[in-house]
């Protein structure tokens, strides 16, 4: 009788832990796919906000490689914004388009590895395309420029021929560098010749200091930026008569990189249409440069 008791005993137990067992395997199940379902939720979650960020970040920039020290077409202004000319007509153009302007400046000497690498889209920022044509794309000019040479009012230098002897100063990688060391037809390397020295600087602001200091004799500069630094600077300078050479500006992209090119002709023509570039003109005094007008 007891062992007939023990062995029943025996088999409820077994039953009893097998109901356990299974109850607790269930519960965990259940924990497990509650889990997984958060999980999903979360996950989905994550990728809504992904794809939000996304749609926010799929804005076209249009970056615009400048030299920071070039005033009207691109500096510094008094509240440390970046402005100018050229900034302010790509400011109109990515409003145009869409687009979110990236300000860039660039040491002008490597303007090339700028644009070649992509860190930029283009050069923009009273660019030279005489004599360039070759190693850019081109937009249409939109300003006709010239090389003029700036001295000191009491320095006894009114022509070019008074330059003999004289240390003259150029900004690094510029077109009137380029000018100076030309012995192509239209070229100023005979007249470099005649100077004790020809001084170069990474800016006009660097440059102007020294003309000023008594440390150079005279500057090779753009017309547009010798008046804008004279206006800013004061009495005491002057601009010679003869010029250097006359050019155009125009913005430089990537060689081959028409499609961007056609883009921003486009918009230059509607921005010389609606008289948004003869407004810019006016307020940086360069009216009488600008070559672009409405069609």
């Amino acid at each position: 009788m007891k062992k007939k008791l023990a062995v029943l005993l025996a088999v409820s137990m077994v039953a009893v832990l097998a109901m356990t067992g299974c109850g607790g395997s269930g519960d965990a199940d259940k924990k497990d796919a509650g889990d997984d379902t958060k999980q999903q939720v979360s996950d989905d979650a994550n990728k809504d906000d992904t794809d939000k960020k996304g749609d926010a970040g799929d804005k076209k920039t249009f970056t615009v490689g400048f030299d920071a020290e070039y005033p009207p077409y691109g500096y510094m202004d008094d509240n440390g914004e970046y402005t100018g000319f050229d900034l302010e007509l790509a400011e109109a153009v990515c409003e145009m388009e869409g687009w979110e302007l990236v300000k860039k400046p660039i040491n002008w000497d490597s303007k090339d590895h700028e644009l070649n690498s992509g860190s930029i889209d283009c050069i923009w920022n009273g660019f030279t395309m005489n004599g360039r044509e070759d190693d850019y794309t081109f937009s249409v000019p939109y300003v006709d420029n010239s090389q003029v040479i700036v001295v000191a009012e009491n320095s006894g230098i009114k022509t070019l021929a008074d330059l003999n002897g004289k240390t003259v100063g150029v900004q690094a990688a510029s077109a009137a560098l380029e000018l100076l060391e030309s012995e192509e037809e239209g070229g100023q390397k005979a007249l470099a010749d005649t100077f004790a020295a020809l001084n170069q600087f990474a800016d006009y602001n660097t440059a102007f200091v020294e003309l000023q200091a008594g440390a150079l004799d005279a500057l090779a500069i753009d017309i547009g930026v010798a008046k804008y630094q004279i206006n800013s600077r004061g009495e005491g300078y002057m601009i010679l008569e003869e010029e250097l050479n006359k050019e155009q500006y125009a913005v430089g992209f990537k060689k081959g990189n028409q499609e961007l090119c056609d883009t921003i002709n486009a918009d230059l023509q509607k921005l010389a249409n609606d008289g948004t570039v003869a407004k810019l003109a006016e307020k940086y005094e360069i009216a009488d440069m600008v070559s672009l007008k409405a069609e």
